[in-house]
């Protein structure tokens, strides 16, 4: 895809966000069933059941996904998409790129070890690796437009109120 093919695709969605602005405001979901035999959650992806569990650090037996991974692979995986995107818009040709997180754990926080230890993640480290002849300025450009629109990115980095409430089913 290419920018003007880009653009024609976005115009009139964001046309219909500017004449209705609450036409944009849209509520993404996710949803997981507890398992009854293990200390695992069932997540509905939309494309197959992912089944998250406790990390080998925690007890766990390596076999389900750990939702810290979950939560690097979304940032990986929105941080990507954007920075293609906005490549795209900007003419930024890449020949090639790879995109990483990782993130420091101190687990002792988590299993209540440590009350000094925070639960979370401390650090949150996302690099970009690309292939490109674009001038360095272009390259600043891009990373600067892939943080300010990376839905992820954002997320992580503003902290948004979280509700949390616990009803019978």
């Amino acid at each position: 895809m290419d920018a003007t093919a880009l653009r024609a695709m976005q115009a009139p969605i964001k046309d219909r966000y500017k004449g209705d602005p609450t036409a944009a405001m849209i509520t993404l979901k996710a949803r997981g069933t507890l398992d009854d035999q293990n200390i695992a959650c069932k997540v509905e992806t939309g494309r197959a059941l992912a089944i998250a569990g406790l990390h080998p650090a925690t007890g766990g037996s390596g076999m389900e996904l750990c939702s810290g991974d979950m939560l690097l692979e979304a940032l990986v995986a929105c941080a990507g998409v954007t920075l293609k995107a906005v490549a795209t818009a900007l003419e930024i040709p890449l020949k090639s790129g790879a995109v990483s997180a990782e993130g420091d754990l101190d687990f002792r926080g988590t299993l209540g070890v440590a009350k000094d230890a925070p639960v979370g993640f401390a650090q949150i480290r996302l690099t970009f690796d690309v292939e490109t002849d674009a001038p360095q300025e272009k390259l600043d450009q891009l990373l600067k437009l892939t943080e300010r629109y990376c839905v992820v990115y954002q997320t992580i980095r503003s902290g948004p109120p979280v509700e949390v409430k616990m009803q019978r089913a």
